[in-house]
Protein backbone atom coordinates (compact mmCIF):
# COMPACT_ATOMS: atom_id res chain seq x y z
CA UNK A 1 0.00 0.00 0.00
CA UNK A 2 1.35 3.42 -1.08
CA UNK A 3 1.73 6.14 1.70
CA UNK A 4 1.39 9.10 -0.69
CA UNK A 5 -1.39 10.21 -3.21
CA UNK A 6 -0.54 11.05 -6.97
CA UNK A 7 -3.58 12.79 -7.88
CA UNK A 8 -3.64 12.97 -12.28
CA UNK A 9 -1.70 14.16 -15.26
CA UNK A 10 -0.43 17.75 -14.21
CA UNK A 11 1.71 19.50 -16.98
CA UNK A 12 4.29 18.96 -19.78
CA UNK A 13 7.18 20.74 -20.26
CA UNK A 14 8.35 20.77 -24.01
CA UNK A 15 11.77 22.33 -25.50
CA UNK A 16 10.94 23.74 -29.00
CA UNK A 17 12.85 25.62 -32.02
CA UNK A 18 10.85 28.45 -33.05
CA UNK A 19 8.49 30.02 -29.96
CA UNK A 20 6.32 32.47 -32.59
CA UNK A 21 5.37 29.23 -34.41
CA UNK A 22 4.43 26.99 -31.81
CA UNK A 23 2.67 29.80 -30.18
CA UNK A 24 0.86 30.41 -33.76
CA UNK A 25 0.24 26.65 -33.93
CA UNK A 26 -1.06 25.88 -29.47
CA UNK A 27 -3.49 29.66 -30.19
CA UNK A 28 -5.19 27.93 -33.70
CA UNK A 29 -5.42 24.43 -31.26
CA UNK A 30 -7.43 27.16 -28.95
CA UNK A 31 -5.18 26.83 -25.76
CA UNK A 32 -5.26 29.25 -23.40
CA UNK A 33 -2.29 31.33 -23.14
CA UNK A 34 -1.43 32.00 -19.82
CA UNK A 35 1.87 34.09 -19.77
CA UNK A 36 4.85 34.25 -21.82
CA UNK A 37 7.75 35.60 -21.89
CA UNK A 38 11.01 35.79 -24.59
CA UNK A 39 12.09 32.38 -24.10
CA UNK A 40 8.88 30.35 -22.45
CA UNK A 41 5.32 30.10 -23.18
CA UNK A 42 2.59 29.02 -20.56
CA UNK A 43 -0.58 27.41 -21.79
CA UNK A 44 -3.81 25.87 -20.05
CA UNK A 45 -7.12 24.43 -21.31
CA UNK A 46 -10.61 26.23 -20.96
CA UNK A 47 -11.24 24.33 -17.84
CA UNK A 48 -8.21 24.40 -16.07
CA UNK A 49 -7.90 26.71 -12.65
CA UNK A 50 -4.38 26.00 -12.36
CA UNK A 51 -1.68 28.72 -14.33
CA UNK A 52 -0.96 26.20 -17.06
CA UNK A 53 -0.32 22.50 -18.44
CA UNK A 54 1.89 22.91 -20.82
CA UNK A 55 4.96 25.00 -20.75
CA UNK A 56 6.88 25.27 -24.30
CA UNK A 57 10.74 26.31 -23.46
CA UNK A 58 12.80 28.07 -26.54
CA UNK A 59 15.50 25.97 -27.10
CA UNK A 60 18.12 25.20 -30.11
CA UNK A 61 16.77 20.96 -30.01
CA UNK A 62 13.23 19.65 -29.88
CA UNK A 63 12.76 17.52 -26.84
CA UNK A 64 10.67 16.70 -23.34
CA UNK A 65 12.30 17.78 -20.26
CA UNK A 66 9.63 16.50 -18.18
CA UNK A 67 5.73 14.95 -17.86
CA UNK A 68 4.68 15.88 -14.39
CA UNK A 69 2.06 14.32 -11.49
CA UNK A 70 0.51 16.34 -9.19
CA UNK A 71 0.33 14.89 -5.85
CA UNK A 72 -2.16 15.81 -3.04
CA UNK A 73 0.19 16.83 -0.38
CA UNK A 74 3.31 18.95 0.32
CA UNK A 75 4.99 15.61 2.37
CA UNK A 76 4.43 13.67 -0.68
CA UNK A 77 7.12 14.26 -2.08
CA UNK A 78 9.33 13.44 0.30
CA UNK A 79 7.81 10.50 0.19
CA UNK A 80 8.46 9.59 -3.11
CA UNK A 81 12.48 10.88 -2.85
CA UNK A 82 12.40 8.01 0.01
CA UNK A 83 10.97 5.64 -2.65
CA UNK A 84 13.15 6.53 -5.61
CA UNK A 85 16.29 6.45 -3.71
CA UNK A 86 15.97 3.34 -2.46
CA UNK A 87 15.25 2.10 -6.21
CA UNK A 88 18.36 3.77 -7.05
CA UNK A 89 16.74 6.17 -9.33
CA UNK A 90 18.06 9.88 -10.19
CA UNK A 91 16.47 12.67 -8.40
CA UNK A 92 16.73 16.29 -8.69
CA UNK A 93 14.97 18.84 -6.67
CA UNK A 94 13.37 22.23 -7.67
CA UNK A 95 13.19 24.55 -5.31
CA UNK A 96 10.30 26.57 -4.92
CA UNK A 97 10.65 29.69 -6.92
CA UNK A 98 13.35 27.97 -9.60
CA UNK A 99 10.24 27.30 -11.97
CA UNK A 100 7.46 29.85 -12.83
CA UNK A 101 4.13 29.37 -11.31
CA UNK A 102 4.69 25.96 -9.48
CA UNK A 103 5.88 24.85 -5.94
CA UNK A 104 8.79 22.76 -4.83
CA UNK A 105 8.94 19.68 -7.30
CA UNK A 106 10.47 16.70 -7.85
CA UNK A 107 12.18 15.03 -10.45
CA UNK A 108 12.98 11.92 -11.16
CA UNK A 109 14.79 9.90 -14.40
CA UNK A 110 11.89 6.74 -13.65
CA UNK A 111 12.68 3.03 -14.40
CA UNK A 112 12.49 3.57 -18.28
CA UNK A 113 14.77 6.62 -18.19
CA UNK A 114 11.57 9.08 -18.70
CA UNK A 115 12.28 12.20 -16.76
CA UNK A 116 9.10 12.54 -14.55
CA UNK A 117 7.93 15.40 -12.33
CA UNK A 118 5.97 15.89 -9.48
CA UNK A 119 4.71 18.85 -7.43
CA UNK A 120 1.35 19.87 -5.33
CA UNK A 121 1.00 22.83 -5.58
CA UNK A 122 0.34 25.69 -8.35
CA UNK A 123 -0.77 28.94 -8.87
CA UNK A 124 -4.30 29.78 -9.89
CA UNK A 125 -5.84 30.89 -13.01
CA UNK A 126 -8.88 32.01 -14.36
CA UNK A 127 -11.02 29.47 -14.68
CA UNK A 128 -12.58 29.83 -18.18
CA UNK A 129 -14.91 27.15 -18.70
CA UNK A 130 -18.68 29.03 -19.46
CA UNK A 131 -16.15 31.94 -21.19
CA UNK A 132 -17.61 30.53 -24.32
CA UNK A 133 -16.79 34.04 -26.08
CA UNK A 134 -13.11 32.84 -25.84
CA UNK A 135 -13.65 29.66 -27.54
CA UNK A 136 -11.76 28.80 -30.71
CA UNK A 137 -10.02 26.17 -32.73
CA UNK A 138 -10.72 22.79 -30.64
CA UNK A 139 -11.60 24.27 -27.37
CA UNK A 140 -9.10 22.03 -25.93
CA UNK A 141 -10.54 21.86 -21.80
CA UNK A 142 -7.99 20.02 -19.91
CA UNK A 143 -4.58 18.03 -20.06
CA UNK A 144 -5.43 14.06 -19.71
CA UNK A 145 -2.59 11.65 -20.16
CA UNK A 146 0.80 10.75 -21.39
CA UNK A 147 1.48 8.08 -23.97
CA UNK A 148 5.27 6.77 -23.46
CA UNK A 149 7.31 4.43 -25.87
CA UNK A 150 9.42 2.07 -23.33
CA UNK A 151 11.77 -0.54 -23.78
CA UNK A 152 10.37 -3.08 -21.20
CA UNK A 153 6.40 -2.42 -20.64
CA UNK A 154 6.61 -5.29 -18.38
CA UNK A 155 9.11 -3.77 -15.80
CA UNK A 156 7.48 -0.34 -16.07
CA UNK A 157 4.12 -1.85 -15.37
CA UNK A 158 5.22 -3.69 -12.38
CA UNK A 159 6.70 -0.50 -11.04
CA UNK A 160 4.07 1.87 -11.82
CA UNK A 161 1.04 -0.44 -10.48
CA UNK A 162 2.97 -1.69 -7.05
CA UNK A 163 5.14 1.54 -6.38
CA UNK A 164 3.01 4.10 -7.48
CA UNK A 165 -0.21 2.65 -7.29
CA UNK A 166 -1.59 3.16 -10.17
CA UNK A 167 -4.16 0.93 -11.56
CA UNK A 168 -4.64 -0.43 -14.59
CA UNK A 169 -7.55 0.17 -17.52
CA UNK A 170 -6.46 -1.63 -20.33
CA UNK A 171 -3.77 -3.64 -21.38
CA UNK A 172 -2.39 -5.60 -24.92
CA UNK A 173 -0.65 -8.74 -25.38
CA UNK A 174 0.92 -10.18 -28.21
CA UNK A 175 0.72 -13.22 -29.49
CA UNK A 176 2.90 -15.01 -27.21
CA UNK A 177 0.88 -13.87 -24.13
CA UNK A 178 3.59 -11.03 -23.13
CA UNK A 179 2.76 -7.34 -21.81
CA UNK A 180 2.51 -5.02 -25.17
CA UNK A 181 0.77 -2.03 -23.94
CA UNK A 182 -1.00 -1.12 -20.49
CA UNK A 183 -2.83 1.91 -19.93
CA UNK A 184 -3.03 3.27 -16.14
CA UNK A 185 -4.82 5.33 -14.23
CA UNK A 186 -4.46 7.71 -10.87
CA UNK A 187 -7.74 9.44 -11.87
CA UNK A 188 -10.96 7.64 -12.87
CA UNK A 189 -10.84 7.43 -16.63
CA UNK A 190 -8.69 5.59 -18.81
CA UNK A 191 -5.73 6.54 -17.94
CA UNK A 192 -3.16 9.13 -16.92
CA UNK A 193 0.03 7.25 -18.27
CA UNK A 194 -0.35 4.48 -21.31
CA UNK A 195 2.88 2.38 -21.77
CA UNK A 196 4.17 0.99 -25.28
CA UNK A 197 6.52 -1.39 -26.36
CA UNK A 198 8.91 0.36 -28.44
CA UNK A 199 12.30 2.37 -29.49
CA UNK A 200 12.62 4.72 -25.98
CA UNK A 201 12.62 6.18 -23.41
CA UNK A 202 10.26 8.61 -25.47
CA UNK A 203 7.43 10.45 -24.95
CA UNK A 204 4.96 9.40 -28.18
CA UNK A 205 2.45 12.10 -27.26
CA UNK A 206 0.16 14.41 -24.86
CA UNK A 207 -3.21 13.55 -24.61
CA UNK A 208 -5.97 16.99 -24.31
CA UNK A 209 -9.26 16.63 -23.56
CA UNK A 210 -12.61 18.15 -26.03
CA UNK A 211 -15.57 19.13 -24.68
CA UNK A 212 -17.29 16.74 -27.57
CA UNK A 213 -16.55 15.12 -30.83
CA UNK A 214 -17.81 18.24 -32.90
CA UNK A 215 -14.64 20.09 -31.56
CA UNK A 216 -12.47 17.70 -33.02
CA UNK A 217 -13.65 18.29 -36.60
CA UNK A 218 -13.95 22.27 -35.51
CA UNK A 219 -10.34 21.93 -34.70
CA UNK A 220 -9.87 20.32 -37.98
CA UNK A 221 -11.39 23.28 -40.13
CA UNK A 222 -9.88 25.91 -38.34
CA UNK A 223 -6.03 23.98 -38.76
CA UNK A 224 -6.88 23.52 -42.41
CA UNK A 225 -7.81 27.42 -42.84
CA UNK A 226 -4.74 28.50 -41.24
CA UNK A 227 -2.71 25.93 -43.40
CA UNK A 228 -1.93 23.57 -40.90
CA UNK A 229 -3.28 20.52 -42.67
CA UNK A 230 -0.26 18.77 -43.38
CA UNK A 231 -0.20 18.89 -39.21
CA UNK A 232 -3.11 16.44 -39.11
CA UNK A 233 -1.30 12.94 -38.82
CA UNK A 234 -4.23 10.60 -37.73
CA UNK A 235 -8.10 10.71 -37.21
CA UNK A 236 -10.22 11.81 -36.65
CA UNK A 237 -11.75 8.55 -35.45
CA UNK A 238 -12.36 6.40 -32.17
CA UNK A 239 -10.28 3.92 -30.27
CA UNK A 240 -11.58 0.42 -29.71
CA UNK A 241 -9.06 0.55 -26.54
CA UNK A 242 -10.58 3.33 -24.25
CA UNK A 243 -13.13 3.87 -26.50
CA UNK A 244 -12.03 7.56 -26.97
CA UNK A 245 -12.34 9.90 -29.77
CA UNK A 246 -9.21 11.24 -30.81
CA UNK A 247 -7.19 13.29 -33.44
CA UNK A 248 -3.39 12.93 -33.71
CA UNK A 249 -1.34 16.18 -34.41
CA UNK A 250 2.09 17.09 -34.40
CA UNK A 251 3.38 20.28 -34.10
CA UNK A 252 5.94 22.80 -35.55
CA UNK A 253 8.71 20.84 -33.91
CA UNK A 254 7.17 17.02 -34.18
CA UNK A 255 5.84 17.12 -30.82
CA UNK A 256 2.49 14.98 -30.65
CA UNK A 257 -0.37 16.10 -29.75
CA UNK A 258 -3.81 14.07 -29.29
CA UNK A 259 -7.01 15.58 -28.96
CA UNK A 260 -9.23 13.41 -26.85
CA UNK A 261 -12.66 12.46 -25.87
CA UNK A 262 -15.42 10.10 -24.54
CA UNK A 263 -13.91 7.16 -22.74
CA UNK A 264 -15.51 6.05 -19.19
CA UNK A 265 -15.49 5.68 -15.77
CA UNK A 266 -12.67 3.93 -13.78
CA UNK A 267 -13.14 4.48 -10.21
CA UNK A 268 -14.80 1.26 -9.10
CA UNK A 269 -12.65 -0.48 -6.95
CA UNK A 270 -13.86 -3.92 -8.61
CA UNK A 271 -13.46 -2.37 -12.39
CA UNK A 272 -11.10 -5.01 -14.03
CA UNK A 273 -8.96 -4.20 -16.54
CA UNK A 274 -9.81 -4.76 -20.22
CA UNK A 275 -7.58 -7.26 -22.75
CA UNK A 276 -6.54 -6.67 -26.11
CA UNK A 277 -4.89 -8.89 -28.68
CA UNK A 278 -1.40 -7.04 -30.66
CA UNK A 279 -3.49 -7.87 -34.05
CA UNK A 280 -7.46 -7.16 -33.19
CA UNK A 281 -8.10 -4.68 -35.84
CA UNK A 282 -10.29 -2.79 -34.10
CA UNK A 283 -8.49 -2.35 -30.67
CA UNK A 284 -6.57 1.02 -32.66
CA UNK A 285 -9.14 2.44 -34.12
CA UNK A 286 -12.60 0.73 -33.79
CA UNK A 287 -13.94 2.13 -37.65
CA UNK A 288 -10.92 -0.06 -38.49
CA UNK A 289 -8.33 2.31 -40.58
CA UNK A 290 -4.66 1.98 -40.08
CA UNK A 291 -2.23 4.19 -38.63
CA UNK A 292 0.34 5.53 -40.81
CA UNK A 293 4.16 4.57 -40.49
CA UNK A 294 5.11 7.88 -38.84
CA UNK A 295 2.44 7.21 -35.35
CA UNK A 296 4.59 3.84 -34.97
CA UNK A 297 8.05 5.27 -35.39
CA UNK A 298 8.66 8.61 -34.34
CA UNK A 299 8.23 10.37 -30.94
CA UNK A 300 9.81 12.98 -28.56
CA UNK A 301 13.33 12.13 -27.30
CA UNK A 302 13.59 12.77 -24.13
CA UNK A 303 16.53 14.81 -21.41
CA UNK A 304 18.21 13.67 -18.50
CA UNK A 305 17.04 15.71 -15.75
CA UNK A 306 20.92 16.63 -14.77
CA UNK A 307 23.01 17.34 -17.66
CA UNK A 308 19.61 18.51 -20.00
CA UNK A 309 21.35 15.71 -22.51
CA UNK A 310 18.86 13.88 -23.98
CA UNK A 311 18.96 10.02 -23.11
CA UNK A 312 19.93 7.52 -24.98
CA UNK A 313 17.35 5.04 -26.70
CA UNK A 314 17.02 1.46 -26.48
CA UNK A 315 15.64 -1.10 -28.76
CA UNK A 316 12.71 -2.90 -26.73
CA UNK A 317 12.75 -5.66 -25.04
CA UNK A 318 9.43 -7.32 -27.14
CA UNK A 319 10.01 -7.42 -31.07
CA UNK A 320 9.28 -4.37 -32.85
CA UNK A 321 6.15 -5.21 -34.99
CA UNK A 322 2.87 -3.33 -36.40
CA UNK A 323 -0.49 -4.85 -35.73
CA UNK A 324 -1.14 -7.64 -38.50
CA UNK A 325 -5.14 -6.60 -38.76
CA UNK A 326 -6.07 -10.05 -39.31
CA UNK A 327 -9.76 -10.00 -39.64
Amino acid sequence: MVNFDIIRTGRAVLHVTDLEKSKAFYDALGFILTEEDEDTLYFRGLEEHNHHSLVLKKRPVAAVEAISFKVRYEQDLDKLEELFLKQGAKVKWMEKGTQKAVGRALRVQDISGLPVEYYAQMDGAERLLQRYDLYKGAKVQRIDHFNCAVPDVQKAYDFYTKELGFACSEYTVDDQGQNWASWLHRKPNVHDLALMNGVGPRVHHIGFWLKDPMALIDGCDVLASLGYSGNIERGPGRHGLSNAFFLYLRDPDGHRIELYFGDYLTSDPDFKPIKWDLNDPMRQTFWGHKAPDSWFDEASEVLDIETGEKIAIKEPKLAKKKPQFVI
